[in-house]
């Protein structure tokens, strides 16, 4: 399976009544797939998958599944704090028709290489199903080391990391290290024209949920052999980017959907709305990226 391309990593959008909203999810789902988006991931960190429940996680892939054509790539977010719980997830998307998943490390219990290695065997083993890893240690407390990519880079079935540590010596060692058998995803939103430059087709991608029309343009130039202009579309991504990698993501990207045209509602809690300050802060480094 190849991926490319920018693929969202859908949103969750929530009414007043703190319900899944999946008229506001279809709204904004088609004006993603008119700017360019590829692809969807549904239920992974920016869709608040922590704050769902099974029935609801199951009812987002549903929802998902059914509004994808058949040339989008479709990858469950099926991470959960044990084993167990992820193979249930897993098995869940598996059932609903998903054949690809994203998994993070689990957060909380910080496991040894060894341990990792296990728990995503573990899940292959349980489910058929391909497998893109997730590597975010500043979000879940460890990295998904190069012992552990070693140890999977043979199976078939790992296609993929999406490399979210925001260090780009990482990203060029995976590029150079695995080439052939896992492909480099981008994931550090603010340097995502250097992941192209090594070598990512594809970028999961958070942030296209409020600047997708940005995020799928740079894509396109880049492919075109641009470089200038990608370069001078980066610069102008990059503050926008650089903000949300400063804090409260999932909240940043929320009122940028409402900037955009596509509200969403706001996070559920523990994540609390955007003061005042941080929306403004948040408007005017979006601003050059509105009317794209």
């Amino acid at each position: 399976m190849k991926l490319t391309g920018v693929i969202p990593a859908l949103v969750t959008p929530f009414d007043r009544n703190d319900k899944i909203d999946f008229n506001a999810l279809e709204k904004h789902m088609t004006s993603l797939r008119a700017a360019g988006a590829t692809g969807w991931v549904p239920n992974g960190s920016t869709g608040e998958y922590f704050s769902q429940s099974t029935e609801e996680r199951a009812e987002v892939l549903k929802f998902v599944k059914d509004f994808a054509s058949s040339d989008e790539i479709l990858i469950a977010g099926t991470n959960a704090p044990a084993t167990r719980e992820v193979i249930e997830q897993t098995a869940m998307a598996k059932e609903i028709g998903y054949d690809t998943v994203l998994l993070a490390t689990p957060f909380y219990t910080r496991p040894t290489d060894a341990e990792l290695v296990a728990h995503y065997n573990t899940v292959l083993d349980a489910v058929d199903v391909n497998l893109v890893l997730y590597n975010y240690p500043p979000k879940d407390g460890i990295e998904i080391s190069f012992d552990v990519l070693d140890a999977m880079a043979d199976n078939p079935r790992v296609i993929g990391i999406k490399e979210s540590s925001g260090v780009l010596q990482r990203a060029v060692d995976i590029a150079s290290r695995y080439e052939g058998r896992i492909q480099l995803v981008s994931g550090s939103d603010d340097i995502a024209l250097d992941f192209m430059f090594w070598g990512a087709d594809a970028w999961i991608c958070g942030p296209s949920n409020c600047m997708a029309r940005a995020c799928c343009d740079l894509d396109r130039t880049f492919r075109s052999g641009d470089l200038d202009k990608a370069r001078a579309q980066m610069k102008t991504l990059y503050r926008a980017m650089n903000s949300l990698e400063s804090g409260k993501f999932v909240q940043k990207i929320k009122y940028g959907c409402e900037l955009q045209g596509t509200p969403v509602g706001v996070c559920r809690q523990p994540l609390l709305p955007l003061s005042d300050e941080e929306k403004a802060e948040f408007r005017t480094a979006l601003e050059p990226i509105l009317n794209w």
